[in-house]
């Protein structure tokens, strides 16, 4: 096995950038790809990291209502949780919430035992080194420049020279439709680039957050909302929030290629979420630029924050696939032309799954070859 990689070493991008969770299952459209690979994906997380000697912790998770409109958006997300097979739920009131948060206020919660912690990007980096023990190869610095379906072999061309392959597995986040379209798969969906900016709190602050917390997130959005994650270091990251990146890889607000802005305006599919969607877009930029509408979002759960508890935390950038008609899509999504089996879509929660996905994968492999 080869593994060629555009940047100098792993989890460069999404894997390096998230904030660490590893998820239960409970926000997922039961039946959907997601809702049957994150639980067997976050128990497959468990036990690598074990085996491994990677720090993992069950640190538990809060779903907090802190009004009475979102207690129904709480009960669908304890619905989908049972079906999808979440153990230990349970509803909670302000009393157990302040036992599980004592800083953390709301009308009703669910407590979620089973979500944890981990360093994604540690995990990537072991599973370079399973690569390498089993006799595999990686090669870091060599973005793909074309591909090419050649009989029963799949043509690879790099800035160092071509490979021929007897199949190639796609896994290339938020340039995965651009791969796609080398074989001449359907151009949609497209990624649509989100940049997340985190805050973290301040050392003295930390021991307020004992584990997860989470907001009842908007059903129109796969996004989850601003919550607080206390991390396997003992730090605590506040975010993120999800505004439009100018790049790709644009980690900071300042960021911009105009080639990805001018692929983006071209787009029908990011025009009609635009017009859909500019409301929130608006608000979203808001709290990127203001720290005090951030701190505003975060003392609905924790009243006694205040603007000097946060400093700069790092940022994210997620790979969002929108299709044609201007929705976002939700669930993972893995397409077959010829011998490259290409992974289009993986969102969160990609990471906790993703040794269930990988098997999902394999069995497309075997499929095709």
């Amino acid at each position: 096995m080869l593994v060629v990689e555009k940047e100098s070493g792993p989890a460069r991008h999404q894997s390096g950038h998230n904030s660490g969770v590893i998820h239960s299952g409970l926000y997922y459209k039961p039946g959907s790809a997601k809702a049957r690979l994150c639980a067997r994906g976050a128990a497959a997380m468990y036990d690598y990291c074990e085996e491994r000697g990677i720090v993992v912790e069950r640190c538990g998770k809060l779903v907090v209502a802190t009004s009475e409109s979102e207690l129904e958006g709480l009960a669908e997300l304890q619905r989908r949780g049972v079906a999808n097979g979440v153990p230990g739920l349970r509803w909670i009131d302000e009393t157990g919430i302040r036992d599980v948060e004592p800083h953390v206020r709301g009308l009703r919660a669910l407590h979620v035992p089973s979500a944890g912690i981990v360093d994604y990007a540690a995990v990537s980096r072991a599973f370079a080194s399973d690569v390498v023990a089993l006799g595999g190869e990686i090669r870091y610095g060599s973005p793909v420049t074309g591909l090419r379906l050649v009989g029963d072999h799949v043509n690879v061309r790099m800035r160092a020279g071509a490979i021929e392959a007897e199949t190639l597995i796609g896994c290339a986040g938020l340039w995965s439709d651009r791969l796609a379209a080398l074989v001449g798969a359907s151009p949609s969906p497209r990624i649509v680039p989100f940049r997340g900016d985190y805050y973290r709190l301040r050392a003295e602050r930390r021991p307020a957050v004992h584990g997860l917390i989470y907001p009842v997130p908007d059903p129109r959005f796969p996004f989850l909302g601003i919550h607080f994650t206390r991390r396997t270091d003992g730090d605590v990251w506040l975010g993120p929030n999800a505004v439009l990146a100018f790049a790709r890889d644009g980690y900071r607000r300042t960021d911009v290629r105009w080639a990805d802005v001018a692929e983006l305006i071209a787009s029908q599919g990011f025009r009609r979420l635009a017009r859909r969607h500019w409301r929130t877009g608006v608000s979203e930029l808001w709290r990127d630029i203001s720290k005090s509408a951030f701190v505003g979002e975060l003392r609905r759960y924790m009243p006694d924050l205040r603007a000097g508890d946060l400093v700069p935390g790092p940022s994210g950038v997620r790979a969002q696939a929108v299709g044609d008609d201007g929705g976002l899509i939700d669930d993972f999504v893995v397409d077959v032309v010829g011998r490259v089996v290409n992974v289009r879509n993986a969102p969160s929660p990609a990471a906790t799954s993703s040794l269930a996905i990988a098997t999902e994968i394999v069995d497309r492999v075997n499929a095709v070859v």
